[in-house]
């Protein structure tokens, strides 16, 4: 336990440091991924169904996976723009997610790797980089249980890997959870999409809840197949305790983890927990450049 809290110290000092040097650096405070002029958008058609894209810069890639019932926008809209600085960002949308279509079947993880993977095959990329929040996190973890060859690092961030890694609340909500409880932010999100409609988004709810309701995770031993390097990321208020993500560290042998103040999302600039003018943001995507990088 202590070996792992002297890690994320240091990974933090270290952010700190990185942050440091760039002070002058210009201050995001939007969520939004506005296309830039080395950016594109597209879709491919995937598994039966058409997945939408993103990829923003240049170099090595990082795939980013959003949380549950999210888009791109809502959980990378603040922290996308610095990660793109020094590497060719594809971030995804998942089945019956923000751009992409549902199918007649209900979401799973595996089934989101397996997508996944499939459009980057597509795209012509043999390896990859991969940073998932919370639910997608767990597609994260997935991916690199699945899909090793297709994994370089991961970044998993705020997600849980079995029932009592999360909160007991947390289960205590989703069992009374109904569609009057999604955040409203999310809701006017996915309408805002052209083609998107109310029928959707009640399904795109609907199968979230049931994937969370019925939600068994992982074994230990499962967990401990993951090979290749991973950066643990939580708040110290999130959905899973601090201590869930030491012993995620555990499993994971070639391993790191940093612990951040706030709730699930916040470090990210995450739609509904992000604060406007926070540089959390630019710090936590330097210490995924600096993660990457070793």
């Amino acid at each position: 336990m202590r070996k792992q809290l002297w890690q994320a110290i240091t990974l933090i000092c270290m952010a700190l440091f990185v942050q440091a040097c760039s002070a002058n650096h210009k201050i995001l405070t939007q969520t939004n991924t506005a296309m830039k002029p080395d950016s594109i958008s597209g879709y491919k058609q995937v598994n039966g169904i058409k997945m939408y894209y993103e990829i923003h810069g240049k170099g090595m890639p990082l795939v980013l996976i959003h949380g549950g019932g999210s888009t791109i926008r809502t959980s990378f809209g603040r922290i996308l723009p610095f990660l793109a600085q020094h590497r060719q960002v594809i971030a995804v949308e998942l089945q019956g997610n923000g751009h992409t279509s549902d199918r007649n079947a209900p979401f799973t993880f595996k089934q989101d790797a397996a997508d996944v993977a499939e459009l980057l095959r597509q795209l012509g990329i043999s390896n990859a980089d991969f940073m998932g929040f919370s639910n997608g996190g767990q597609t994260t973890l997935q991916i690199a249980m699945s899909y090793p060859q297709l994994t370089r690092k991961i970044i998993v961030a705020s997600a849980f890997t079995k029932r009592s890694g999360a909160q007991p609340w947390f289960w205590d909500f989703m069992s009374k959870a109904s569609f009057k409880d999604m955040p409203q932010q999310y809701k006017d999100e996915f309408l805002s999409i052209p083609g998107n409609t109310q029928q959707g988004l009640q399904a795109m709810h609907d199968k979230s809840l049931y994937r969370m309701q019925h939600f068994e995770g992982w074994t230990d031993d499962e967990i401990q197949t993951i090979k290749v390097p991973a950066l643990i990321i939580t708040g110290d208020a999130d959905v899973a305790p601090p201590e869930h993500a030491v012993e995620i560290t555990h499993y994971i042998t070639n391993s790191k983890l940093a612990i951040f103040p706030g709730g699930h999302g916040e470090y990210l600039g995450e739609l509904l927990t992000g604060k406007k003018n926070s540089r959390m943001p630019e710090l936590v995507a330097a210490l995924v450049d600096e993660f990457l990088g070793e």
